[in-house]
């Protein structure tokens, strides 16, 4: 390391260092300027600096600004290239003279330094021409539609499950709603293999999820945090209900007819009455006539829907066409 030692010269020194050969080299300037003295010979101090003159600004050169994409677009070009994909909107881009805001002196704001038009989602890249041209390119991929599925009735013949969940696309922070989570599942309760004690036990079961008018059982999950986690689960619960319907417990083989939910007319006293009303008329009325049939649903609605105006008048005409029927 070189040292030196400043040493009062008039002049400036220049010191260039080259590797392996340092070199100093000399040069001495013009003579400074003497300071200004009084009438006694001292220094005037210059405490208060005079500001010299500014130097002159730098003209700035103007940038040629290339006009908007959208004044130089052809009509006939194809807008998937120039928007491919989904992106902020960009006013230059767009040749569509849109509108947003509000503006109480006049009309709505230009799409030019429109904050409204960011914000918002758009579509612009699912125009009808650009989805055909994806459908296009995703064909060689996709197999032929199954035969014998042409129609929503086969369909819903060989696949009689129907599984309902809701995806959401809004403006938030997070990309998760909530409500995405929810599966539902629909199925027709007689594409299910039942005998009479199965069928009562796995309706008891559902509760209010079956609909008998449509003869539909809904089954809805949402306690799962995941989608697929209540897809599973739904699955669970139909298989879990469906085998457990079958399960007879001991103490159903000891319940009376006092202690059943429904009324069962084949092991009834009402179906030996009739039965031996019958042969007492020694008549050969059978059993699947109307008559008893209407007789049969009466006493069957009477004690499974309880007594009301309806069911006790065609309770009373029943009984009344029983008896006197020849």
């Amino acid at each position: 390391m070189f040292m030196f030692q400043q040493i009062k010269t008039v002049g400036k020194i220049n010191l260039r260092c080259v590797a392996n050969n340092t070199r100093c080299q000399h040069t001495s300037n013009a003579a400074k300027p003497e300071p200004e003295t009084d009438e006694e010979g001292f220094r005037i101090l210059d405490l208060k600096k005079k500001k010299s003159s500014l130097p002159p600004r730098r003209r700035s050169t103007p940038v040629a600004v290339m006009p908007p994409r959208e004044t130089r677009m052809p009509v006939d070009q194809t807008w998937s290239d120039v928007w491919p994909g989904p992106r902020t909107f960009h006013p230059a881009s767009v040749p569509l003279p849109l509108r947003q805001g509000i503006n109480k002196l006049g009309a709505p704001p230009s799409k030019w330094a429109n904050a409204e038009l960011l914000k918002i989602p758009n579509f612009l890249h699912l125009t009808p021409p650009a989805i055909k041209k994806h459908c296009q390119a995703l064909k060689r991929f996709c197999t032929e539609w199954p035969k014998g599925l042409e129609t929503e009735e086969q369909m819903k013949k060989h696949f009689p499950l129907e599984v309902i969940s809701f995806d959401y696309c809004y403006s938030s922070p997070s990309i998760r709603n909530p409500s995405a989570r929810i599966i539902t599942i629909k199925f027709p309760l007689s594409r299910l293999k039942f005998d009479k004690h199965s069928k009562d036990k796995f309706l008891r079961l559902v509760g209010e999820r079956y609909d008998a008018v449509t003869d539909t059982v809904t089954i809805v999950t949402d306690k799962c945090p995941l989608k697929m986690q209540n897809y599973d689960y739904a699955l669970y619960l139909l298989t879990a209900l469906y085998h457990e319907s079958w399960i007879v417990e001991p103490w159903e083989k000891d319940k009376s007819e006092a202690d059943l939910e429904y009324y069962d007319w084949e092991n009834s006293r009402s179906k030996e009455n009739v039965i031996s009303l019958l042969k007492n008329r020694n008549e050969e009325t059978e059993l699947n006539s109307p008559v008893v049939n209407e007789y049969k649903e009466a006493v069957i609605n009477l004690f499974d829907e309880g007594e009301n105006d309806y069911n006790i008048n065609r309770y009373k005409e029943a009984s009344t066409a029983l008896l006197f029927s020849t």
